[in-house]
C-alpha cells in the first residue's frame, strides 16, 4: 500500500522560508514521477513542480527562483524548499506520486497516489 506523508507546514510572513517534507512508502522512489501540488480555497489545484522518471525538474512559473524541489531516493524522501513566500502561495501543499508510463506528461495533481497535505499561510 502506498503512502505519502507531508510535513514541514505552517505560518510565516511574506518573505520567509519553509521546508516542506514527504516521506513515502510503500513506492520506489527511483521509479516513479514526484511532485507538489496546491490548492487554495476556491481555487484550482496547481502543480508546484515535479521530478520526472526520466529525471527531468520542472517549475510553475509562479514559483521559478523561489522553490527547489529535490528527492532522497535511499530514503524514499521528496523536499520541497520555498523561500521568498508570498501571500498568494497560500493554500494546501500535497505530494504526489505516479510509477505509470504517462506520468511523463501527466499533471502532477493527476498522479495516482498523493498524501493529505500540509497547510501553507503566508501573512503580508
Amino acid at each position: 500500500q502506498v503512502q505519502l506523508v507531508e510535513s514541514g507546514g505552517g505560518s510565516v510572513q511574506a518573505g520567509g522560508s519553509l521546508r516542506l517534507s514527504c516521506a513515502a512508502s510503500g513506492i520506489t522512489f527511483s521509479s516513479v514521477s514526484v511532485g507538489w501540488f496546491r490548492q487554495a480555497p476556491g481555487k484550482e489545484r496547481e502543480g508546484v513542480a515535479v521530478v520526472r522518471r526520466n529525471g527531468y525538474t520542472n517549475y510553475a512559473v509562479f514559483v521559478q527562483g523561489r522553490f527547489t524541489i529535490s528527492k532522497d531516493n535511499a530514503k524514499n524522501t521528496l523536499i520541497l524548499l520555498m523561500n521568498s513566500l508570498k501571500p498568494e502561495d497560500t493554500g494546501m501543499y500535497y505530494c504526489a506520486a505516479d510509477g505509470t508510463v504517462t506520468s511523463h506528461s501527466k499533471a502532477v495533481a493527476d498522479f495516482a497516489y498523493r498524501g493529505q497535505g500540509t497547510q501553507v499561510t503566508v501573512s503580508s
